[in-house]
């Protein structure tokens, strides 16, 4: 075990530690605004945080020997506290802004009887969330960051070169995205050649998404976690690997939107007690163009990543890093460490 930090930005322990102090800070830096309910972006944020920093202790796991009230399982279970809220919030928004105006008289009225107890369900999770950030799991994982940062010590990696370590991290997060079995949802197999469905009909896409739309919701999830991975070392690599990253936050993006839209039909069913569409047909309808366009849009997607060279190249791209990097991050390591870190 490595107690000092090293100062040589071509070192592996020297990345792990500015990765952590950055997301740390980002995450409890809107601790207070969440706990006031002020702002759904400062909880948004803080969620972000939560799941980058769930990120870094994993990518750099073999640089960092952390506290127990530091690892990964306990941010998860803040991240999923403040998850469960930010998923009502969206659905919120969406509901309230992007569908009620659009609305028949009759559907409005039944749309803004289902945002009253959704007001409800956010204000119960609400409370949740805040008696989470008050208790002493959170408070103890807080202190147990501040204390790492102020003392940190480190893995054997920590001193290994951060290029020649970089592949052997990054490809197999790449190489489970590629094989993620959403890739061949639609698609048909023959002899070794692959075909993408061009012509689905709204009615064959709604089938498709009735049989496998829970394996598009588990595909957005590791395109996530590939994403958020591959952006913690985005100083070693050049422009290829950046619009690969940008590629992928679009396939979480539409994947998520998806998975959005399934969420919100499901919840109005649950509190209308019935089959939303004798409701709100016209609501039902517009949930069903909208997946219809985000399917196109992920067609085209899977399509690139399916054919070999998109598949190729990118491993190329991430056995390849540059020999030295500067960090994006203005923090200097040893007045970190000295610094007032509390918060």
């Amino acid at each position: 075990m490595i107690t000092t930090a090293s100062s040589d930005p071509k070192l592996f322990g020297y990345w792990a530690y500015l990765a952590i102090e950055k997301h740390f800070q980002r995450t409890v830096q809107y601790e207070t605004d969440v706990l006031k309910d002020k702002d759904p972006e400062a909880l948004h944020q803080m969620r972000v945080g939560m799941r980058r920093l769930r990120t870094v202790v994993s990518g750099f796991a073999p640089a960092l020997v952390l506290p127990k009230g530091a690892r990964e399982k306990k941010i998860a279970k803040v991240a999923r506290r403040l998850g469960q809220l930010r998923d009502l919030d969206i659905m919120q928004d969406a509901l309230q802004n992007q569908y009620l105006p659009t609305l028949p008289n009759s559907e409005q009225k039944i749309g803004k009887k289902v945002l009253a107890t959704l007001e409800k369900r956010r204000h119960q999770v609400l409370v949740q969330v805040q008696k989470t950030l008050k208790d002493k799991p959170y408070q103890e994982m807080k202190r147990a960051f501040q204390d790492w940062l102020q003392t940190p010590t480190y893995g054997i990696f920590a001193e290994f070169p951060i290029d020649q370590i970089l592949p052997d991290l990054l490809l197999p997060f790449v190489s489970q995205f590629f094989l993620h079995p959403a890739w061949l949802m639609g698609v048909h197999l023959s002899d070794g050649q692959k075909q993408v469905a061009q012509d689905l009909s709204l009615e064959d896409v709604v089938e498709l998404f009735r049989v496998q739309g829970s394996v598009l919701h588990s595909l957005r999830k590791q395109a996530k976690g590939v994403r958020y991975q591959m952006e913690l070392f985005t100083d070693f690599y050049e422009t290829p690997y950046q619009d690969y990253v940008k590629e992928i936050k679009s396939i979480q993006r539409i994947l998520g939107q998806i998975q959005d839209s399934f969420v919100l039909a499901e919840f109005l069913s649950d509190c209308l007690n019935s089959e939303i569409k004798k409701k709100l047909p016209t609501l039902v309808e517009q949930l069903s163009g909208d997946r219809y366009q985000l399917w196109q849009e992920w067609r085209s997607l899977q399509e690139r990543y399916l054919h070999p060279k998109t598949r190729k190249d990118l491993r190329l791209i991430v056995v390849h890093p540059v020999e030295s990097a500067t960090p994006t991050s203005s923090v200097n390591i040893q007045d970190a460490q000295h610094a007032n870190l509390s918060t």
